[in-house]
């Protein structure tokens, strides 16, 4: 993506050609899987920060927790992928 990104602003041409390679399924599908990955650690990293704040600290708590980081991961992971195709 690091690459993709370079030479995209690198010249017009480049961008053409990303746009053009970015368009198919398995770079979707990559892209998506890219972006799950990152949003299912960008909603764990807030449980974290709130569980350091002492809220959620108990065995109940935890296991609440991790089921509303499940259901809030899924949520944003079909939007994501709604997004992108």
């Amino acid at each position: 993506m690091l690459y993709a990104l370079s030479k995209s602003l690198g010249s017009e041409e480049g961008y053409a050609e990303v746009k053009a390679c970015l368009t198919s399924p398995l770079a979707k599908f990559v892209t998506w899987g890219l972006l799950s990955a990152l949003m299912y650690h960008l909603v764990a990293g807030v449980r974290h920060l709130i569980m350091d704040m002492g809220i959620g600290e108990t065995l109940e708590g935890g296991k609440l927790g991790s089921k509303i980081v499940i259901a809030i991961s899924v949520v944003v992971i079909v939007l994501a992928g709604v997004w992108i195709w």
